[in-house]
């Protein structure tokens, strides 16, 4: 029979409490302990590096370029939508009813005043014409035989060889018969007029519209507009451009209106055009305001003499609201937008940005009329204004702001919404 060996425990090394046992590191434990701590400096040593770089990458002030605002006289406009119209225009109607029989235009081409355009077949009222001078002929023959009567009868007066009965009654008939020949004569004027009326001219020039009718087409004719209209002719130079104001730009113009003063001038732009090359005066302003638009009628006229513009095309007029005054000018591209501010941005005497809030007035030539906000001793910055910061300090280039095109008097254009009307 197996018997188990009792355990000799009289060797065995029973541990301290008061001594624990002494801890044994593994491998991976030692190279931590040693690769840790240079970690730590390692990043230490890092940051302090990458502030040293950032202190010493620090960027320079930004580069701008400065200028005062350019101070001018201009003119101030106001801005109106309207469109041309003809400064004539004719229907032309025939006089006389007949068969038409010649059309002597072509569609659209310019035409002179008295230039022949329709003929109506003359041969009915010719006919007519020589009945009433037959009727002239009778009417002279019949007043010669009445005047000889008279002479015949006043010789015997004298022999009392007529009474003084037959005196009147040939005195009579000689009134009748100058009557009768007067009205011969007025009708032989009417049937001529006829006549001429076969032959239908152009009352006016200008550009002639189409033809109505074709040859061979029975027309009505009649005054007034009883007649067949048989085309229309519109005159174009010189042109009109008409146009509405509202009651506000209606007072200020009637304000700044000096008595006696020349008709003020306008500059007309048309859709396609980046100026106002056309240029005109101020013709027409109605005698009243309309009472359901509150705005105004008024009218320009321009010369046209290569017949360019045309009736019904639309353009953006501009009118002279006042005479010339000073006024500050910066370029457009330097006015910032601070939420709903209009802002510029200034250089003060330490090349420090600071922000001013502005008024804008209208557009000169590429430049913004400022009205209020800044001086003219200001220093702006219009160049740069991407990299300059509100606060920051600034390295500032002195610069120059000029108007394109050197005019002594530059004109304006209206901020968007300052004047807006309605073109009929």
């Amino acid at each position: 029979m197996n018997m188990i060996a009792p355990i000799d425990t009289t060797h065995a090394v029973v541990p301290d409490a008061s001594h624990p046992p002494a801890k044994r590191w593994t491998r991976w434990q030692k190279r931590s302990a040693i690769l840790v701590p240079i970690a730590i400096a390692g990043v230490i040593g890092v940051k302090l590096f990458d502030h040293s770089d950032a202190v010493a990458a620090a960027p320079p002030p930004a580069p701008v370029t400065i200028a005062t605002p350019l101070v001018r006289q201009i003119s101030e406009w106001d801005d109106y939508v309207g469109r041309f119209a003809p400064s004539r225009s004719v229907e032309v109607r025939p006089r006389v009813a007949g068969e038409v029989t010649g059309v002597h235009f072509r569609d659209g081409e310019v035409v002179k005043q008295g230039q022949l355009l329709f003929t109506i077949d003359p041969r009915p009222f010719a006919a007519a014409l020589a009945e009433a001078r037959a009727n002239e002929a009778s009417a002279r023959s019949a007043l010669v035989l009445a005047r000889t009567d008279l002479g015949r009868a006043t010789r015997l007066i004298a022999d009392d060889a007529v009474s003084a009965g037959e005196i009147d009654a040939l005195r009579g008939k000689l009134q009748a018969a100058q009557a009768a020949l007067a009205a011969a004569q007025a009708r032989v004027r009417a049937r001529a007029l006829d006549v001429s009326f076969t032959q239908i001219r152009a009352p006016i020039g200008g550009r002639i519209s189409d033809r109505r009718v074709d040859p061979g087409n029975q027309v009505a004719g009649g005054e007034g507009t009883g007649g067949t209209v048989l085309t229309t002719i519109n005159a174009l130079d010189p042109i009109y451009f008409t146009f509405d104001g509202s009651e506000a730009l209606f007072l200020k113009t009637q304000r700044n209106r000096q008595p006696g003063a020349a008709a003020p001038a306008v500059e007309i732009q048309l859709q396609d055009e980046t100026s106002h090359r056309w240029k005109g005066k101020l013709d027409f302003t109605d005698n009243g305001l309309d009472t359901h638009s509150g705005t105004i009628r008024g009218r320009a006229v321009l010369a046209n003499p290569g017949l360019f513009l045309t009736p019904g095309m639309f353009g953006n007029m501009r009118l002279a609201s006042a005479a010339t005054k000073p006024a500050l000018l910066v370029p457009d591209d330097a006015v910032q937008t601070d939420q709903a501010r209009k802002i510029l941005l200034t250089v003060d005497a330490n090349n420090v940005v600071t922000p001013k809030p502005v008024t804008l007035g209208a557009v000169v030539d590429g430049m913004r009329v400022i009205r209020s906000g800044v001086g003219p001793n200001d220093r702006i910055i219009i160049k740069g204004t991407q990299m300059a910061m509100p606060g920051a300090k600034v390295a500032p280039t002195v610069g120059k702001i000029a108007v394109s095109g050197g005019a002594d008097a530059p004109t304006t254009q209206p901020i968007a919404g300052e004047a807006t009307l309605s073109g009929r």
